[in-house]
């Protein structure tokens, strides 16, 4: 079992990766949450084209922190993580790569491991989208809330790593 993971979530108002408007963390130590992290962001555009997945509007956001004034939070909670977990990966690190070009920082160094290709390889699991896969498992899920997403992947993958 790997001792430190953290999976993660992000929400985004538009078409663009760097819009995040949300993010969840969910860190893990030896197969236990022990935090759980939950920012709305304010993206670089005013511009909300996803509310109706997410219910997040620019009202909610306009005076929260920007990605760049959130990451010393967000690096402190991926420092020592051995990889990102998210379902669908290549979306959230898309977002996350954006994110951090747009603010100037570097890429996190970890590699990112995907819950939907875990829950095939696992589980034949299909369709393996998030409410599939907690379906299965049972995991409890607000779907589009990012922390809630987040700690689903978590759960996700230590159900893969005790299997």
């Amino acid at each position: 079992m790997s001792s430190i993971f953290v999976a993660l979530d992000f929400e985004t108002a538009d078409r663009g990766r760097d819009s995040a408007c949300e993010i969840g963390l969910v860190r893990v130590e030896n197969g236990h949450i022990t935090q759980r992290v939950n920012h709305l962001i304010r993206p670089p555009r005013d511009i909300f084209e996803f509310t109706y997945i997410h219910g997040i509007r620019w009202s909610d956001v306009a005076d929260q922190p920007t990605f760049g004034q959130l990451w010393p939070t967000i690096k402190d909670t991926l420092s020592g993580a051995e990889f990102i977990a998210a379902h669908n990966a290549s979306f959230d690190k898309g977002v996350l790569y954006a994110c951090c070009r747009a603010h100037q920082i570097p890429e996190p160094a970890q590699e990112f491991i995907c819950t939907v290709q875990m829950a095939r390889r696992h589980w034949k699991i299909r369709p393996t989208k998030l409410p599939n896969v907690c379906d299965y498992l049972g995991i409890e899920l607000n779907h589009h809330s990012a922390i809630s997403d987040a700690e689903a992947c978590a759960r996700i993958v230590i159900a893969a790593e005790s299997s």
